[in-house]
């Protein structure tokens, strides 16, 4: 699956932070996942870091709605770019990408996803994930997260001697 069409969500955040700093946080799943908005825990599935093909799972949550979803890395490379494919068995779910920019001053990291679901799983996925607006729901997911590791990138900058 490619990214061809514009985003189904999107946002951007400048982190006082050096790109491959940032790049550690997301690509460490324990720190993504505290840092996500319904994903609960992450864990390696094949492969143990973020190298294209390795394969993770996520254990989500939103109220009383719980699912789980199986996440193929499809771009890691460090400082720069962390994406992964979604799927929920064998049904494509999405696409999941931060890109990393160095600025003055740290770095500027784009959190974006597609929407990959095909239309007639729509309605389920709404009963799945008690989430009625997907696209919605992931922008403001997208800023929580953001603002997530930002504080925690920047709390471990000043950490650093």
């Amino acid at each position: 699956m490619s990214e061809t069409s514009p985003p189904s969500a999107t946002g951007t955040m400048h982190i006082q932070a050096a790109p491959e700093a940032v790049y550690a946080l997301i690509t460490d799943l324990t720190s993504l996942a505290d840092c996500a908005e319904e994903t609960v825990a992450m864990q390696w599935r094949k492969g143990d870091s973020a190298t294209p093909g390795a394969k993770f799972s996520g254990a989500n949550r939103n109220g009383s709605h719980s699912w789980n979803t199986t996440c193929t890395v499809v771009a890691a490379e460090p400082g720069r770019r962390f994406a992964f494919d979604v799927r929920s068995s064998v049904i494509p779910v999405a696409r999941w990408a931060y890109d990393i920019a160095p600025v003055d001053g740290g770095c500027q990291v784009t959190e974006s996803t597609w929407d990959h679901r095909p239309r007639w799983i729509i309605g389920i996925s709404r009963l799945i994930s008690g989430v009625s607006d997907r696209n919605g729901a992931n922008a403001d997911h997208i800023r929580l997260t953001l603002e997530r590791l930002k504080e925690k990138a920047e709390q471990g900058a000043q950490s650093l001697p």
